[in-house]
């Protein structure tokens, strides 16, 4: 992984870059803790091997931290952060990166301070100006297809270069390459190759192939 690109002028480094591990981040909403080991190793066969669990559910936490003692070749991420006490929680579980939906001042500093990459979630050029200012050039661009989409992110290239983002909120099989194919675009997170049916059935084999699918959208 290559280092984060920061502003000379940000005093902490975000540590290594998220954005180059897969071209996708599959999005985990867990229900079941016990789940949480076995669609890692499904999602990591097939080849995407950074994995965000949101902290939406109870099971979250514990899920991190299984996959965080029982899946090493997985980066597990926690995701859905809203406030500084996530941080430190996930960070006490395992989690190796971090993803919000938005940011505000102390989560961002909570975010800084980990010593891991994260992702704050951003959907307005204000925003990402902002953080530009903070020293943060890595971001998730939320809710990827309600702000915009890809002419809104197509439209930031040449005025704000050094962004780059993971758009994540929408995003489906079928879209997902005309975001991967944006300059300003490291790779996207869905949940496509995660179907509740299969979730539901405990369809491990259909999680590694759609994830290999997924992971096939970077050639």
């Amino acid at each position: 992984m290559s280092d984060v690109t920061r502003a000379a002028s940000s005093p902490a480094p975000s540590g290594p870059s998220v954005l180059g591990l897969a071209p996708v981040i599959p999005v985990v909403v867990l229900h079941d803790a016990a789940d949480a080991v076995p669609i890692a190793r499904a999602l990591v066969a097939g080849g995407l091997p950074a994995i965000e669990v949101t902290l939406r559910t109870p099971a979250a936490l514990d899920g991190i931290r299984a996959v965080a003692e029982e899946v090493p070749e997985a980066v597990i991420g926690a995701g859905t952060l809203l406030a500084p006490g996530q941080v430190a929680a996930a960070l006490v579980a395992g989690a190796r990166f971090l993803v919000s939906p938005g940011w505000s001042p102390r989560l961002l500093g909570a975010m800084k301070d980990s010593g891991v990459p994260f992702l704050p979630g951003v959907s307005t050029v204000s925003e990402v100006v902002t953080l530009l200012d903070e020293g943060v050039t890595e971001m998730k661009f939320f809710p990827a297809e309600a702000a915009g989409g890809t002419p809104y992110l197509h439209s930031l290239v040449s005025p704000l270069p050094q962004a780059r983002f993971c758009p994540t909120g929408g995003i489906g099989r079928e879209s997902a390459p005309s975001y991967l194919a944006l300059p300003n675009v490291g790779c996207v997170g869905g949940t496509w190759m995660l179907p509740a049916d299969a979730l539901a059935a405990k369809d491990w084999d259909q999680v590694r192939q759609l994830a290999r699918e997924a992971a096939a959208l970077a050639a």
